[in-house]
């Protein structure tokens, strides 16, 4: 999973992201709402991390921004606003859910985990090509009906390849999928996910082919087979 932590103080977004990545996700830290639009506006996020009082202004305008633009990513506020009118109001506004600071970092990850096991409204999807069927919501991947599963950066790379079904992806995108903005990809790390991939897919019989198209990036296909 992506996420997106959108805090300035730079000690406590340290300690999330940490958390977050032993936790076996992609996480870009951003500190203002300029940094939050930017990063939100290449990248589509499982769930945002959005704390409200930033250099900049209120992060909530980030929440109102992705709800008036009908992007249904979870977003779960920390806030040390305990006024509970405020509260009812982020809800009202889109939030999925709220922490108050201070906050326990265990707690914190039990909310994201939980967040992340409920469908996304537009992310919902199921994504299908030759035996396999995705459910970009539940992150299900099932081949001819039984459930089957894969690494989480695999999986990113699966769900970007069969959006683009019979299209070209290129590199950049599927290095976007698996790596947060900060995170330091080696030269071949593209090449190994792929080709790690592409051999699950054939050891599951999925069906599928992936094709490399040199200098340029993949292209997924059903496999003459199906």
């Amino acid at each position: 999973m992506r996420l997106l932590v959108v805090e300035d103080n730079k000690k406590l977004a340290a300690l999330m992201a940490k958390l977050l990545v032993e936790d076996l996700h992609s996480v870009d830290t951003v500190e203002t709402v300029d940094g939050a639009h930017a990063a939100l506006g290449v990248v589509d996020y499982d769930l945002v991390l959005l704390d409200l009082s930033l250099p900049d202004g209120d992060g909530a305008e980030i929440l109102r921004s992705l709800r008036r633009a009908s992007r249904m990513t979870r977003i779960l506020v920390s806030t040390a606003r305990a006024d509970v009118v405020q509260r009812v109001e982020l809800l009202n506004d889109g939030a999925d859910d709220y922490l108050v600071k201070p906050f326990s970092l265990d707690e914190l990850l039990a909310r994201i985990r939980a967040l992340l096991r409920r469908p996304c409204e537009t992310a919902q999807v199921v994504l299908k090509a030759g035996r396999l069927s995705l459910d970009t919501g539940s992150q299900t991947l099932r081949i001819t009906g039984q459930v089957a599963s894969l690494p989480r950066r695999e999986l990113g790379v699966l769900v970007t390849l069969l959006r683009n079904r019979g299209r070209l992806v290129p590199k950049r995108k599927l290095e976007e999928a698996m790596y947060s903005f900060d995170h330091e990809v080696t030269p071949n790390a593209i090449e190994a996910a792929v080709s790690r991939l592409r051999r699950r897919l054939e050891g599951l019989d999925a069906a599928v082919t992936i094709t490399a198209m040199r200098g340029l990036g993949y292209i997924l296909a059903e496999s003459a087979t199906t």
